[in-house]
C-alpha cells in the first residue's frame, strides 16, 4: 500500500489505551465440561485501530471490587483517600488498588515489608527464616494473594503510601486475537481460558481472564486495550503457500484468524489445522466453524486430539508422529509450519515431535534432523513460527 492510500495511524496505543466495549462473552465449552473457555468480541468503534492475523491485542486489567475491599477492610484504610498520580492528578485509594497494582499475586516485596512490621516473636522469627532463603519465598508466594497474607497477620497496619510502594504494578495483559479484520473490521475476536482456582480456602480467579469474564459490563466503553503487533507470526506473503497449523486449547486463536483471512482473500494455498483438547464432546473449540471449512474444503486436513477420551491420553504431538509422512511431504513442498500455546510443555513436545518426523521421514540422522528443524526450518527459511506463552 503506498503512503497516499495508507489508512492514517491511530493515535491509540499502550500509553494511551482505546476504552474499548465487549458486545459478546459467552462460553465455548459446554455445561459438563471442566473448564471455562470463552469467547469475547470487543467493538474497536471510531478507535482506528488495525491489526493483521497473528498480532495480539493488549488488555489492561482490573482487580476485583471485592478484592479490593477486602484488602481495604483488613488495613482500616479510607476507600475514598486520594492518591496523587504520576501526571498530576487524583485517584482514590480504591481505584488505584483497582487499576494500577497486582492484589491477586504477592510479591516479595510486600512479604519483606510485613517482615519489618510485625512485632518480635514468633512469627516474627519464622518469617525473618522464610524471607532468608529466596527458595522457600517463592514457594510461599506462589500461592497467596494480598489478602492471604494479611489473614496471616491480622494486626498488621500500611498507610496508603506504605502500600502502594510494596505491591507489584499491574501491567497489561496480551492475548491472540481470535479473528480476521478482513472478515470483522470493527472487531477483534478473543478465545480466553478464565482462570479459576482454590488456595488457603478462599476462591481465586486469574486477573485479566476473571475480570474479562466476570467484571466487565457489555456495550460499554470500559476496556482499555491496545493493538500488539507481532511482525514473526503472520500468514506466508504467497497465498498460495501451504501452512500447517498447531494450536490446542486457546492456542487455536490465531489459527482461526489466519482460516477467516483466508477465506475472505480466496487464498489457494493448503490449510492443516492439529487442535486438541480434553473431551470432544465438550471442548471442541469452535467445532461449528471448522466442521464447515473442512466440508468446504479451506482446511485440508483437520486432525483432533482428545486427550481424555480414551484410556491413554492422546495429544497433537502424536497425532503429528501418526502424520509424520505427509506432514514431511508439506514442510518438503514449501509449507510453514506454526504453533501456538503453552511453552513449556506442548511447544516443547511438538518440537521434539517435528525432529522425530525429520529423522524418520526424512531419513535423516538425528543431528540432521534437529539441526534441520532449529537452523533450516526456524532461522535460515523461517518456515517454522511459534507464538507461546
Amino acid at each position: 500500500m503506498s503512503d497516499a492510500t495508507a489508512t492514517p495511524a491511530s493515535p491509540f496505543g499502550k500509553n494511551n489505551p482505546y476504552l474499548a466495549q465487549i458486545t459478546e462473552n459467552f462460553r465455548l465449552n459446554k455445561s459438563d465440561s471442566e473448564k471455562d473457555t470463552r469467547h469475547f468480541v470487543i467493538h474497536l468503534g471510531d478507535s482506528g485501530l488495525t491489526y493483521q492475523p497473528g498480532y495480539s491485542i493488549g488488555i489492561f486489567p482490573k482487580n476485583p471490587p471485592a478484592l479490593v475491599g477486602e484488602v481495604l477492610h483488613r488495613l482500616h484504610l479510607d476507600p475514598a483517600e486520594p492518591i496523587v498520580q504520576k501526571n498530576g492528578g487524583s485517584k482514590t485509594l480504591a481505584q488505584t488498588l483497582a487499576e494500577d497494582f497486582t492484589l491477586n499475586r504477592v510479591g516479595k516485596k510486600f512479604v519483606k515489608a510485613v517482615l519489618e512490621k510485625i512485632p518480635p516473636g514468633s512469627q516474627r522469627d519464622a518469617l525473618t527464616a522464610l524471607c532468608a532463603s529466596d527458595e522457600e519465598l517463592s514457594l510461599y508466594i506462589f500461592s497467596r494473594d494480598v489478602v492471604d497474607v494479611l489473614n496471616e497477620y491480622p494486626d498488621l497496619r500500611f498507610n496508603p503510601t506504605e502500600l502502594l510502594e510494596t505491591l507489584g504494578r499491574s501491567v497489561p495483559r496480551l492475548y491472540s486475537i481470535a479473528s480476521s479484520q478482513a472478515k470483522h473490521p470493527a472487531e477483534v475476536h478473543l478465545t480466553v481460558a478464565t482462570v479459576r482456582y482454590t488456595t488457603h480456602g478462599r476462591e481465586k480467579k486469574g486477573l485479566c481472564s476473571g475480570y474479562l469474564a466476570d467484571h466487565v459490563e457489555l456495550n460499554r466503553n470500559l476496556l482499555p486495550v491496545f493493538i500488539a503487533p507481532n511482525k514473526h507470526f503472520k500468514l506466508p506473503e504467497n497465498p498460495a503457500t501451504p501452512i500447517i497449523m498447531v494450536g490446542p486449547g486457546t492456542g487455536i486463536a490465531p489459527f482461526r484468524a489466519f482460516l477467516q483471512q483466508r477465506e475472505v482473500e480466496g487464498a489457494p494455498g493448503r490449510n492443516w489445522l492439529f487442535f486438541g483438547e480434553q473431551h470432544r464432546h465438550c471442548d471442541f473449540l469452535y467445532e461449528t466453524e471448522f466442521n464447515a471449512w473442512r466440508q468446504s474444503g479451506l482446511l485440508t486436513h483437520l486432525n483432533t486430539a482428545f486427550s481424555r477420551d480414551q484410556d491413554h491420553k492422546i495429544y497433537v504431538q502424536d497425532r503429528i508422529r501418526e502424520h509424520g509422512a505427509e506432514v514431511w511431504r508439506w514442510l518438503q513442498e514449501g509449507a510453514c509450519f506454526y504453533v501456538c500455546g503453552d511453552a513449556k510443555r506442548m511447544a516443547r513436545d511438538v518440537h521434539q515431535a517435528l525432529i522425530e518426523v525429520a529423522t524418520q521421514h526424512g531419513r535423516l540422522s538425528p543431528e540432521n534432523a534437529a539441526a534441520y528443524v532449529n537452523q533450516t526450518l526456524l532461522k535460515d527459511e523461517r518456515r517454522y513460527l511459534r507464538d507461546v506463552y
